[in-house]
């Protein structure tokens, strides 16, 4: 199922395991309440993140949401005083137009600095952040030229022209 941009058609609001984790055992995130606003995302690969670094961890899945949506990514309350891990980017936002990307599937990953003194190990399936889905609002009159998404992590600034 590839990225729909169109919002009059709607879109199922999903999560999927990426190609390169099929084989991996990779679980769907979960709410584990009725009244749990974010879906748990866990580690999908044991990982180190050495103090005083950026470590960006795996997920192995990818999101298809309606076009007017996007899936925030915050972190467990628990992890700064259980790790000493941050979320290195304050506010995870995965966009719409990110999934089936060229570049990596639209596999999203989870980026945590580690502000301790020792090196954190993160074992696969650790429960690290939430994603929650939200809409967005745009202004009437866009000035800028909008195009298509070329690319995966960071390719807001590599783009294709409509």
């Amino acid at each position: 199922m590839a990225f729909n941009n169109d919002p009059a058609i709607p879109v199922t609001r999903r999560f999927a395991v990426v190609n390169a984790y099929s084989d991996d055992g990779i679980a769907l995130p979960s709410r584990q309440t009725r009244n749990s606003a974010g879906y748990d995302l866990a580690a999908a690969a044991d990982c180190i993140c050495p103090p005083g670094e950026i470590t960006l961890i795996p997920t192995g899945l990818k999101v298809y949401m309606p076009a007017d949506e996007f899936l925030a990514i915050a972190l467990r309350s628990s992890l700064p005083r259980k790790f000493g891990l941050v979320l290195a980017n304050g506010l995870g936002i995965i966009d719409s137009d990110y999934v089936d990307n060229p570049d990596n599937e639209g596999h999203f990953m989870i980026q945590v600095l580690n502000i301790g003194k020792e090196p954190v190990i993160i074992s696969k399936g650790e429960r690290l952040a939430q994603g929650i889905f939200m809409k967005y609002q745009v202004v009437t009159e866009e000035d800028t030229p909008l195009g298509e998404r070329l690319g995966g992590w960071g390719s807001t600034d590599k783009k294709k022209d409509s």
